[in-house]
């Protein structure tokens, strides 16, 4: 990977940025598209939108969230501790004990979500599994009136992990589900800015993919693409406990190269087309079936307007939806020139019909 390309993955990262809230990495996304993109816009839901080969066609759309999992304010009391809420989806036993960042109007405030100690947990009590309701924040205060000079009702809150490389290309970092796909979507359009492709690409960092594929929805109606193709993470199942999940999702393998998704709701040409891609540039890939949905942005754009050739491309992560997400680097890389190789060669004689 470039080191460009390296330092805006990091920049991405380092953004605080749950569903309803991702100004900060579309500010980041944004700045990235405008060093070589012919228009980037922000759409009114917030969604970023960066245009490769304007005028061309046929219009094709790349889609990562921008969106991650996180916390939010819901509640402070007259000792000044914070009772807060979900955003996304969230193992409770993931929380307790962790330090945090609340993303307040004067910057961040760092706090703990408290817990009880061990010693003074009764036996029930700690064979019982921790609900978030049961949960609050401690920033250091001595009162509600304290408190409330930092921090407002609303306010988003994110684990306190930031981004870390680790051995054999590795990296470690909260929110990798997914600004890994907002960060592929535009390394591949800035691949397509020199491959000169006939199409129309539209790379979009969406938003709120995590509490219901709805930057997806409105961004794929305005852009209305005969082809698109969203980039998300993809289970892992090459680590401890995984074998038996590994039977019902597949044989994930980091550092091995983009998943490729294959099922109801992706086009087989479009699959075929990334599959063929990947042979002919020697760049590896993984396949996986989903018989159904795929509860990812994937889902929004193919059922947009009259339909969409749909694909989706899965970057392998480890321990997802918690503060210690991992990933390949060289899995990132290999997905964004998948991608642009892909895309670099399809016209107006492309034959998408699915059956013919």
């Amino acid at each position: 990977m470039e080191t460009r390309s390296l330092e805006f993955l990091k920049r991405l990262m380092d953004t605080i940025s749950p569903s309803g809230y991702e100004d900060e990495a579309a500010k980041v996304w944004m700045e990235e598209a405008k060093t070589f993109a012919d228009d980037v816009t922000m759409d009114l839901h917030g969604n970023v939108i960066a245009v490769v080969n304007k005028g061309g066609s046929p219009r094709v759309m790349l889609a990562g969230h921008m969106d991650e999992i996180g916390f939010q304010v819901n509640y402070i009391d007259e000792k000044g501790f914070i009772w807060f809420t979900t955003i996304g989806g969230w193992d409770p036993q993931i929380a307790q004990g962790q330090r945090v960042w609340i993303r307040a109007k004067n910057g961040r405030v760092p706090g703990v979500i408290g817990k009880k100690p061990i010693h003074l947990l009764t036996p029930e009590d700690r064979n019982k599994v921790v609900t978030i309701d049961q949960c609050w924040i401690d920033i250091g205060v001595k009162d509600k009136k304290e408190a409330e000079k930092l921090v407002s009702i609303g306010d988003p809150v994110v684990l306190a992990y930031g981004f870390e490389q680790m051995r054999n290309g590795y990296a470690v970092s909260r929110g990798f589900d997914d600004k890994a796909g907002a960060f592929v979507s535009l390394e591949a359009a800035r691949m397509l800015s020199k491959l000169k492709p006939k199409a129309e690409i539209h790379a979009v960092a969406t938003v709120q993919e995590e509490i219901g594929l709805r930057g997806a929805t409105t961004s794929a109606y305005g852009i209305d693409p005969k082809v698109g193709i969203a980039i998300d993470v993809e289970f892992a199942t090459d680590f401890p406990t995984m074998e038996d999940p590994k039977k019902r999702i597949g044989d994930v393998k980091m550092g091995k190269g983009p998943v490729v998704v294959r099922g109801a709701n992706i086009s087989p040409k479009v699959f075929d087309l990334l599959v063929n891609t990947a042979k002919k540039k020697k760049i590896p890939c993984q396949v996986i079936g989903e018989a159904r949905g795929t509860g990812t942005d994937a889902n929004a754009i193919q059922l947009n307007r009259a339909g969409v050739a749909t694909g989706l491309i899965g970057v392998p992560n480890r321990y997802m939806h918690s503060p210690c997400e991992v990933v390949s680097l060289d899995d990132l890389k290999n997905s964004y020139e998948l991608l642009a190789y892909t895309l670099a060669e399809i016209t107006n004689k492309t034959d998408l019909t699915p059956f013919v």
